[in-house]
């Protein structure tokens, strides 16, 4: 797992597939408390916790596991970082369910091309199911955690129904789960893969990008750190167009 610094107060994790973040509150000399966005696949619980002791912080100072959705490479090791640290994890009510395995998630409805992509990525995931974690603390759109001077919940369905993101306005930081994400090959931020409603993500595009933020992290591809709010708007606005387009050519001649 590779740990990357993107502020003094926020690292980047990054698993085989999907990456999770690690955000510090407190100042030196005084009691810090760790908050961890995503938890990664199964399996990440203790390589999570070297990360934090090689950072120079204990295990048990990560209070909470913020979870953006379900899926198995963002809430996989979740049960094993509570076991390990204490942390409550918390995740959307509309999501709960699927993270303490109540019942299964709805799978995502594929475009053709999407496809062989999730047939790689699924290929670099543990099999199997994962660890539920014995208890979640359920979240709602609009709550406020205690994280980075207040942190919002923005409650951004279509990649999943319960999907989120967390906005922290006093740092101008926002992780967007697998709402948006980063292209591998060149960087272009762009709305997320394998989703539930494609029209539901783009207008949780609209909405994010809406939020000003200056630092962007994604749950795949490389996070913005400047000016993101104005690479989410142009994401947004070339997704809208390309779906206008898609639309445009699948009406008859004279609707």
């Amino acid at each position: 797992m590779d740990v990357v610094e993107l502020l003094p107060r926020l690292h980047l994790l990054r698993f085989p597939v999907g990456q999770a973040y690690l955000w510090r509150d407190g100042r030196e000399g005084h009691e810090e408390e760790l908050t961890l966005i995503d938890a990664g696949p199964a399996g990440s619980g203790a390589a999570i916790a070297e990360a934090v002791t090689a950072l120079g912080r204990h295990p048990r100072d990560v209070r909470r596991v913020v979870l953006t959705h379900f899926h198995e490479d963002h809430a996989g090791g979740a049960a094993e970082v509570a076991a390990l640290t204490g942390a409550e994890v918390l995740a959307h009510r509309l999501d709960a369910p699927h993270v303490r395995g109540e019942v299964p998630g709805p799978p995502p409805v594929f475009e053709d091309w999407e496809r062989p992509l999730h047939e790689r990525a699924a290929r670099l995931l543990p099999p199997g199911d994962f660890e539920r974690p014995a208890r979640v603390t359920e979240l709602s759109d609009g709550d406020v955690l205690d994280v980075g001077g207040g942190a919002r919940v923005v409650h951004v369905p279509g990649h999943t129904r319960g999907s989120v993101a967390l906005h922290l306005p006093r740092y101008g930081v926002l992780f967007t789960g697998d709402t948006v994400a980063a292209s591998p090959v060149d960087g272009t931020v762009m709305p997320g893969v394998f989703n539930l409603d494609g029209r539901r993500v783009l207008a949780a595009c609209h909405r994010l990008a809406a939020l000003d933020a200056e630092v962007a992290c994604f749950g795949h591809g490389e996070p913005v750190t400047k000016r993101a709010a104005r690479a989410l708007r142009a994401a947004a606005e070339r997704a809208g167009a390309a779906a206008a387009e898609a639309d445009g050519a699948g009406r008859a001649p004279g609707d």
